[in-house]
């Protein structure tokens, strides 16, 4: 199984994302829990959850270099969601370019 980590401002407009993403997972045959978090969860959720990559929302895109040290000793790729496929709700390219950046880890 595959753990995908969204993070947003408030936790609430990566839901929409969340639901496109699972729909397509579930299409693809894909076993994976995809779960969005406002970026004041990060650390809680870190510490007690196995995550195997981050995607940020592009309102939180400039918390990257924040939040990548803490990835770095868990081997864990963080990257911004396309901002083209995020305001497009594209789940099928957000899912794609998690299962990218695990393959490229």
């Amino acid at each position: 199984m595959k753990t995908i980590m969204l993070v947003c401002s408030a936790g609430m407009s990566t839901s929409l994302m969340v639901s496109k993403m699972k729909d397509t997972a579930v299409q693809r045959n894909i076993d994976a829990d995809i779960f969005a978090i406002s970026a004041s969860e990060f650390d809680d959720t870190l510490a007690n959850k196995d995550v195997n990559v981050v995607l940020l929302g592009p309102q939180v895109k400039f918390m990257k270099k924040q939040l990548a040290p803490k990835l770095a000793d868990k081997n864990v790729p963080i990257d911004a969601i396309n901002m083209q496929h995020y305001g497009m709700m594209n789940g099928e390219k957000v899912l794609e370019q998690a299962l990218q950046l695990l393959e490229n880890k």
